[in-house]
């Protein structure tokens, strides 16, 4: 099965589990339980395949829960982090839903089984909550209990009827495509934005490959603000396994965004040890602080948020804001995600980041944040994308490159806003389209209408605007017209108007004079 026919096939069957659960379920809460089960059956198979250890003829879902003994499961949660016996796996919990009268409660038992398994292992912090919106027992799903497990037992079944074999061997994203399918029909019927928590995969895959260009090996990537982790795993996808050494690191503030980022690194089958996911506010309590610098950064911050910003009078001295002399504007946090991120990256590193267009143009706190930026040769890349892009909103964005291993004073501006494919509710960036701008990013020629680089000397003589359409002149897109020729052609028309008049004016002077 092709990766368009996979993407259609789930989308076909996901909309069916909604058709099933429709009128109980907002569809914003009715994601939770459609990738909270698609997460419990990948680890279910997950670990099934680990128990059974690549042998033919040993099925661990029909073994009795007795055979498991204190040492096999302590060597199971030490190596994937969590233990499921076999009577909780995903396969035999799905098999008896129909007729399983206790099924809610059922569900609650074993994921809380799951998530304390870890207790007192190094695992302990990344499974713990993992499950905590995935509420079988909320009224959202009936009155009744027996509504809530009619309903869940067609979510289960739902996911268990997703015949794509090995989820690794899957040629789509699933966790991904199926998150990125719920929040195109969701988020705006829910009122939220889209754009908040998730990053399409398309501009994913650029953000990836330029915070990792060129790079043959990273220590760890980061991510300060990290949604569902998309822009993590993409950069996972794109690359081999190896080139990212200590693993993927990463801080959301929304409890619920937190937990399916969570889950998506063990969707893609990284191990509890390879990730670092933190729950917090980035710009007042962040983390990771311990492990910086970081080879790699990619991000899209949420755009223009309130911030304490100047309220707190402590944040001027904050190694990552000091610098700078100034801190973001109280309304506009935007530069103060830039900033932080600046403070982590290594020195060899690339920060990627997704920005609101108007922090590159506007004066006061941000012009002289700009001006620190560029006066310190970190502006490598300034791209303007076309808009639609993203989910929950129409903006066109930019994507702004930072680096502290810059071996010229010049910055680069890219006007990327033409390059995009129409589809029925989004604009999308193809494969080509990301090929295009990396190879102008990678080379960094002029081209006419599309790339410009200047030097640090032009863009000061500007008052530091980092605009693109500031450098790049726009395609003149109007019909070219020869004055001369239209005017020959107008002499020509009007004579053939007044020849038809003289001739008009003959056949009624004829007309007239038959009537006399």
């Amino acid at each position: 099965m092709t990766s368009t026919e996979q993407r259609a096939a789930l989308q076909r069957q996901i909309w069916q589990i909604a058709n099933d659960v429709r009128g109980a379920v907002d569809g914003w809460d009715f994601k939770q339980y459609v990738l909270g089960t698609l997460f419990y059956r990948f680890i279910s198979e997950n670990f099934a395949n680990y128990i059974e250890g690549g042998e033919d003829g040993i099925s661990y879902a029909e073994l009795p829960d007795a055979v498991v003994t204190p040492a096999i499961k302590d060597d199971a949660i030490k190596t994937k982090g969590y233990f499921i016996y076999p009577s909780q796996l995903f396969a035999n919990i799905a098999a008896g839903a129909n007729t399983n009268e206790s099924l809610n409660t059922d569900l609650a038992s074993i994921f809380a089984a799951i998530e304390s398994s870890a207790n007192g292992y190094p695992s302990e912090r990344d499974i713990k909550g993992l499950f905590a919106d995935f509420d079988t027992t909320s009224n959202r799903l009936g009155n009744t209990v027996a509504d809530k497990n009619t309903r869940l037992a067609a979510v289960l079944k739902g996911v268990q009827a997703l015949n794509f074999g090995n989820f690794q061997e899957s040629q789509i994203d699933l966790f991904g495509d199926a998150y990125e399918f719920l929040i195109s029909n969701y988020a705006a019927n829910a009122g939220k934005s889209g754009g908040e928590f998730f990053t399409p995969q398309h501009v994913s895959k650029l953000i990836a490959q330029l915070a990792m260009h060129k790079q043959t090996s990273v220590n760890k990537i980061y991510d300060p603000a990290a949604g569902s982790g998309s822009l993590l795993l993409q950069a996972k996808k794109h690359f081999d396994a190896h080139i990212i050494e200590d693993g993927f690191f990463g801080q959301e503030i929304n409890h619920t965004t937190y937990n399916l980022a969570r889950m998506n690194m063990f969707l893609h089958n990284i191990n509890y040890d390879k990730f670092n996911m933190a729950l917090g506010n980035t710009l007042l309590d962040p983390h990771f602080g311990d492990d910086k610098p970081f080879d790699a950064i990619v991000s899209n911050p949420p755009y223009s948020v309130n911030w304490i910003g100047s309220d707190d009078p402590t944040l001027i001295n904050d190694e990552r804001f000091a610098p700078a002399g100034v801190l973001a504007p109280k309304s506009k946090a935007d530069f103060a995600f830039v900033l932080h991120a600046l403070s982590y990256l290594s020195s060899k590193g690339r920060a990627a980041i997704v920005c609101f267009p108007g922090i590159f143009y506007r004066g006061g706190a941000e012009q002289k944040i700009r001006q620190y930026l560029v006066d310190n040769n970190y502006v490598e890349t300034v791209i303007s994308l076309a808009p639609n892009l993203f989910f929950g909103t129409t903006i066109a964005v930019n994507i702004l490159v930072l680096s502290k291993h810059k071996t010229d004073a010049k910055t680069q501006f890219i006007d990327a806003s033409a390059l995009f494919k129409k589809e029925t509710n989004n604009n999308t960036l193809t494969a080509e389209h990301i090929a295009q701008i990396m190879a102008v990013f990678d080379n960094k020629n002029d081209v006419e209408h599309f790339a410009q680089s200047l030097d640090h000397a032009a863009i000061a003589a500007n008052d530091y605007n980092l605009s693109v359409s500031s450098y790049v002149a726009a395609k003149d897109t109007r019909e070219v017209i020869d004055i001369h020729q239209l005017n020959a052609e107008l002499k020509i028309t009007v004579a053939k108007i007044d020849q038809l008049r003289t001739e008009i004016d003959a056949i009624v002077q004829e007309i007239e004079g038959e009537k006399v």
